[in-house]
């Protein structure tokens, strides 16, 4: 047996304001990636920081997870993960920013172009193909602390990798 609604009854007003509310709440908290057309990830400078748990282990050349929420650690983290295991992120070097005054606009800029640098001489033609990069940069704490490294990382924006994507360790 169904209630009649009563004049009044404010059941699909709430529907419609909890719906608002979720929506609104997406777009404060957008996901750390974006999907293009092909449905491919596309990682930028924003996807993992030095605030990511984890990030501050991986050496070059190692590979490690896309940034996920841990229950045991209470955080957000990425954990090493041996490149062979399909890997869905490698790192392929350290560049050193110069020093100076925290400039984010200079520092994304220089972080960019020296890992399209790393990129270009490790990866070109067809090895290249299904492979991108990005780079995770110092924050402004970090670098008040005087860290001015930039590491470079390489992933392929289809999928988790099928071992190390540096070409001398294939």
């Amino acid at each position: 047996m169904t209630v009649p609604r009563q004049a009044g009854d404010r059941r699909p007003a709430r529907r419609w304001t909890l719906l608002l509310g979720l929506v609104a709440l997406g777009t404060l908290f957008p996901p750390p990636t974006t999907t293009g057309a092909t449905g491919a990830r596309i990682k930028d400078e924003t996807f993992v920081t030095v605030r990511t748990s984890g990030i501050l282990h991986i050496e070059a050349g190692e590979c490690f997870t896309d940034p996920a929420y841990s229950g045991e650690a209470a955080e957000v983290v990425v954990l090493y993960t041996p490149c062979h295991e399909q890997a869905a992120n490698q790192s392929y070097g350290f560049v050193h920013a110069p020093e100076g005054e925290w400039d984010p606009v200079a520092l994304n800029a220089f972080a960019w172009r020296n890992c399209r640098r790393g990129f270009d001489s490790h990866w070109s033609g067809e090895s290249a193909s299904g492979l991108n990069f990005y780079p995770i940069l110092p924050t402004r704490e970090t670098w008040a602390d005087g860290d001015r490294d930039v590491m470079c990382v390489v992933y392929s924006p289809g999928g988790p990798m099928d071992g190390s994507a540096l070409p001398l360790a294939r």
